[in-house]
């Protein structure tokens, strides 16, 4: 059995603790310390993987983007029609492990930093791009080009905004309400059509 090494098991919890510890806060206002402390390790091994607050904060933001795009990918890969691509991405969206309060909580912070961060604010893009290309790679197969484009813009609105205002709400997120909501949109905006 291979020997897993200590450093990838503490960053990971590292991580872990940043999520919980902004969870918990509502924004990105917590310190190393206390993130070390959350992780069971000493602020100066935090730092010294990590550097600055901020690269842990970066690397967060990189951890979750991470999963999304490997639940994305095993959802678009477990689908047989452009329509079941289209919800496979809403889905996973709003999946377990992604639509918890945690995780709510740290995106919203993370938007919210981004307007100051140009590290954050490139990694927000590029969420942003892969959310618009895995909705049109099952829309372009139902819609034309244009009109693609628009449900796709439309439907990351609707997950974005849904996040917001799931992450503003107290108690536990909805998750199937919010995939409800986005699917009734998309079966008005599509009209029954399934494929092209």
């Amino acid at each position: 059995m291979p020997k897993v090494g200590m450093e990838p098991l503490r960053r990971k919890a590292l991580i872990d603790a940043t999520i919980s510890a902004i969870g918990e806060r509502g924004s990105l206002d917590v310190t190393m310390s206390e993130i070390a402390g959350r992780a069971g390790v000493s602020s100066a091994l935090a730092h010294h993987y990590f550097g600055a607050k901020n690269e842990l904060l970066l690397a967060t933001m990189r951890h979750i983007l991470a999963e999304l795009t490997i639940d994305t990918r095993r959802a678009l890969g477990a689908a047989s029609s452009p329509r079941e691509r289209v919800s496979a991405v809403v889905a996973v969206n709003f999946s377990e492990l992604q639509f918890q309060p945690e995780t709510i909580a740290a995106w919203l912070a993370f938007y919210v930093e981004a307007q100051k961060s140009a590290a954050l604010r490139r990694l927000l893009k590029v969420y942003a791009r892969r959310l618009h290309s895995n909705l049109l790679s099952g829309l372009t197969g139902i819609l034309p080009r244009a009109e693609a484009d628009r449900a796709a813009e439309a439907t990351a609105a609707l997950i974005d905004g849904l996040y917001i205002r799931r992450a503003l709400k107290d108690g536990v997120p909805d998750a199937a309400t919010a995939i409800a909501l986005v699917e009734d949109y998309l079966e008005t905006k599509l009209g029954g059509r399934q494929t092209r």
